[in-house]
């Protein structure tokens, strides 16, 4: 039973096999003489061909002769065919979908010489809407084609010449979309000229050679062209940043990848490519995309490019010559496209020659550029303004070289991160210029990824100048050492943006240049717990005629050199926490000239005691110990009656203040106590203690000192051109004790002298006898051998004049008192009024002496004129008796 069911099935099988296979040589001799007027009558083209061969089964077909046209040119709903093919081999053919719903799948195409111009069919919509394409195909192979494809706007899209191609996993979009490649393939092999690629409406492709060989597609002569202007790219695409121009005499890759919106490409290499890239000030929208495609370039090599970013103005913003770089990695898709960096990249190393950066006000040039992303190397740069303007600082700066070693170097969502391990700057020269009118505004840093570290910087054999509102700061042969620069969400709050660790900056020659001084030092040495000037100078830069004249009311005029200048302790005072503090600041060898002239209007303003000074003082602040060591302090100050100025001189001058502070510094004492040695006027012996307490609101101090033995005619180059006093005789001592605070001081004075006499002199210098006489009957010559001290009160302060003015009042009184007596005040007055009468006398004297000498005068006239007349007689009688 089962041998005649088996009998039966091979029978039927055998039958059907034969029906088939007559079938299949009908098919064949039916398609061969009736295919033609088939496809005439029931499809779109007009078809010849010369041989065909047919598989029903397989879907097969193999054709030799084929031309193929439109019958309608006009219908964009189908595949646009026009051309020439020599011989045709088709596998799997989708027949009923060609035949009943006009649609071509394959799953192999091979043509040989096609002459062809095609046109895509405008999408179709299917249920949902979406468009889709009627063309499904697995591998297309050509040899020795003339291809071009258009869209079913008639834009062309794509073409070749001499195509040699085998593509293998082909893809084409089922969706129609201005952002998808709508041919995407895997496995290639392509030879051809002239080639054209356009995606888009922004940008087309082109090479003159294209070869493959071993999977390495090369490509000569290829472009990347923008297809419209400058000025229609703004225009038509408003909301897009970046418009791309890339060229190159050679392009090599390997691997290249086409799916969907992504470009693939592995093993890239470009001799001597040219890209230009036009900048616009617009932030792209987030809805509209920049770039069309996510292109992935594994490896990329460049010999010899050059790059040129424009600005929208067509400026220069970035040009580079000679460069050669390789990449790792490259991404360039739309959200690089927003970037100030338009791509994105893993590795990379660059080396180029002539390399150009453009902003607002600068120019940047280097010669010699060597970078990678642990390190860059720029040689011979140079900084340039572009113009002066009068509201921004400028760099005016060369630079030999410069070297930066960097841990991590990168961009976070367009912001730069940056960790640097060390920077060298090497021979930078030039200056940087603050502008005179600048807006100080805080820096928004919105590009920096925070915190931006620099463990170490340094600046080596350097000449810098700041030059701030005229008045340059100079450095020359600068070096500076800083360690641990950190920039940061709260540095950047401050004046200073960044903080730093230890630091050490060193200079040959500092000069400071303003109004009336230059400040100059042959040597500063600066650390965070050091500082040290030689031969420090502050020198006036005009004449003390000159300053007169261009000061409104009077100040001083200092002229101070000291030899050296020493700082130890730890201090910070360019961040938002300062703090000075030192354990001792020593001044040696220190020679000072102050001068003050009387001439100018009296300042009126306020000037505040020291304690109030240093209250003042904003931050934390301690000095533990002051010196003033081996120095000359000389006070000069003249009036518009003296002859020339007069002059105190303290020689061998010592001074140490000890805590001096801003009493700002808990747990630190607030009083100050100085303690002043020297010689005054070159041979007398002084010695003063002072003290201040910067925690005395009411600003309370104490001050006493001795000065003696004192020869009177020592201060004589003071009292003579300033106050017309000459004196002679011996101070053996001088005594004050003072307490006091804003408002005045009391004490006592006590002064022990001999033969003690004063000379009045008059404007000319001479001695005046009479005024003279007059106060040495009133002055104690003498003041015997122990004297008492005489009490000094209520001296009331002058708040618009300095402590120093209080000092003297207070001296003035104890003086007047010691030489007049306790009657100072009306023997002073009485001396005064004596004197006015005298002066009043004379002055009558002086008029009736004036008169008596006219009258004398006239007389001699009269006199002289008498005689002329009695000499003119005898002459006429002498005449007359000769007659």
């Amino acid at each position: 039973m089962q041998k005649n069911y088996f009998k039966i099935f091979s029978i039927v099988l055998a039958i059907l096999f034969l029906i088939l296979l007559t079938g299949n040589f009908g098919l064949n001799y039916w398609l061969k003489n009736n295919l033609p007027n088939y496809i005439k009558n029931n499809s779109d083209y007009l078809i010849s061909y010369k041989e065909m061969d047919v598989h029903l089964g397989t879907g097969n077909i193999t054709a030799t002769g084929i031309s193929i046209n439109n019958k309608n040119s006009q219908n964009d709903k189908i595949l646009g065919l026009q051309g020439t093919v020599d011989s045709l081999d088709i596998s799997k053919l989708g027949m009923y979908d060609v035949l009943f719903n006009k649609k071509f799948s394959t799953s192999r195409l091979i043509l040989k010489n096609p002459k062809l111009h095609i046109v895509l069919p405008k999408p179709l919509a299917d249920k949902k809407g979406k468009k889709k394409h009627n063309l499904e195909m697995d591998r297309l192979k050509i040899d020795g084609g003339s291809i071009s494809i258009f869209t079913h706007a008639k834009r062309k899209f794509f073409s070749v010449e001499e195509l040699n191609i085998d593509l293998e996993n082909i893809q084409i979009a089922e969706e129609s979309s201005d952002s998808k490649l709508p041919l995407v393939f895997e496995r290639h092999q392509i030879n051809g000229k002239n080639f054209f690629y356009r995606p888009d409406n922004v940008y087309a492709f082109t090479a003159k050679y294209i070869t493959t060989k071993e999977g390495l597609m090369n490509l000569r002569d290829f472009q990347m062209v923008p297809l419209l202007s400058y000025q229609n790219f703004r225009k038509f695409f408003p909301k897009k940043r970046n418009l791309f121009d890339v060229k190159s005499a050679e392009m090599e890759f390997q691997d290249f990848e086409f799916k969907g919106e992504q470009i693939t490409l592995t093993k890239v290499r470009l001799e001597s490519p040219v890209l230009k890239i036009y900048t616009t000030s617009v932030s792209p929208s987030k809805k509209e995309k920049s770039f069309t495609y996510d292109v992935n370039l594994e490896d990329v090599i460049a010999n010899n490019a050059r790059v040129e970013i424009l600005k929208p103005n067509g400026n220069q913003l970035f040009g580079a010559n000679n460069i050669s770089m390789s990449i790792n990695k490259l991404v360039m898709n739309e959200e690089t496209a927003k970037g100030n960096i338009p791509f994105q990249y893993t590795n990379f190393g660059i080396k180029g020659k002539d390399i150009r950066y453009s902003t607002e006000t600068q120019n940047i040039n280097v010669a010699l550029l060597n970078m990678d992303p642990k390190s860059a190397d720029f040689q011979n740069i140079s900084i340039k303004p572009t113009a002066i303007f009068a509201n921004k600082s400028s760099l005016d700066l060369t630079a030999k070289h410069i070297a930066l070693k960097i841990n991590e170097w990168k961009f976070v969502n367009n912001k730069l991160s940056l960790n640097i391990q060390n920077v060298l700057l090497d021979v930078l020269k030039g200056k940087i210029s603050t502008a005179k009118n600048q807006q100080k505004k805080q820096p928004a840093f919105e590009g920096i990824n925070f915190p931006l570290k620099i463990r170490n910087v340094q600046v080596k054999n350097s000449d810098l100048t700041f030059d701030s509102k005229n008045q340059p700061l100079i450095f020359t042969g600068f070096n500076a050492t800083i360690q641990n620069i950190e920039m940061n969400a709260q540095t950047v709050k401050s004046e200073i943006p960044f903080k730093s660790g230890d630091y050490t900056l060193t200079t040959k020659n500092f000069l400071y240049k303003t109004r009336f001084y230059n400040l100059s030092s042959s040597f500063v040495k600066l650390n965070k717990n050091t500082i040290q000037l030689s031969n420090f100078a502050l020198k006036p830069n005009v004449s003390r005629a000159q300053y007169i004249g261009m000061i409104p009311t009077e100040k001083d005029l200092y002229d101070i050199t000291v030899r050296q200048i020493t700082a130890n302790g730890n201090w910070d005072l360019v961040s938002k926490s300062k703090f000075l503090t030192a354990s001792s600041v020593v001044l040696n060898d220190m020679d000072a000239n102050i001068f003050r002239s009387k001439i100018p209007a009296d300042d009126l303003t306020k000037k505040p005691m020291y304690s109030e000074l240093l209250r003042s003082i904003k931050f934390p602040l301690f000095i533990q110990d002051l010196m003033i060591k081996n120095s000359l302090l000389v006070y000069e100050e003249d009036t518009k009656k003296s002859d020339g100025p007069g002059k105190l001189v303290f020689e061998d001058f010592n001074l140490n203040a000890k805590n001096i502070n801003s009493g700002k510094t808990s747990g630190k004492p607030t009083k100050i106590p100085i303690t002043i040695k020297c010689k005054m006027m070159g041979s007398s012996p002084m010695n003063v203690n002072w003290t201040i307490d910067t925690a005395s609101r009411n600003d309370s101090f104490t001050i006493a000192g001795n000065v003696g033995p004192l020869a009177a005619s020592n201060i004589n180059a003071f009292t003579e051109p300033y106050l017309k006093i000459r004196a002679t005789g011996i101070i053996s001592d001088l005594i004050f004790n003072f307490k006091g605070n804003k408002t005045g001081l009391n004490g006592s004075l006590n002064m022990k002298h001999q033969n003690l006499k004063v000379s009045i002199l008059k404007e000319t210098g001479e001695k005046s006898g009479l005024l003279s006489a007059i106060a040495n009957m009133v002055v104690k010559t003498n003041s015997g051998k122990y004297p008492e001290s005489v009490p000094v009160e209520n001296v009331e302060r002058d708040a618009t004049k300095s402590f120093f003015n209080l000092l003297w009042k207070g001296i003035e009184q104890g003086l007047k008192k010691t030489l007049i007596g306790a009657n100072a005040p009306k023997t002073e007055q009485s001396i005064r009024n004596t004197v006015g009468a005298t002066k009043s006398a004379l002055e009558e004297n002086k008029k009736d002496l004036q008169e008596t000498k006219k009258e004398v005068q006239e007389k001699a006239q009269e006199t002289k004129e008498k005689v002329k007349e009695k000499g003119l007689f005898k002459n006429l009688f002498k005449k007359k008796s000769e007659n």
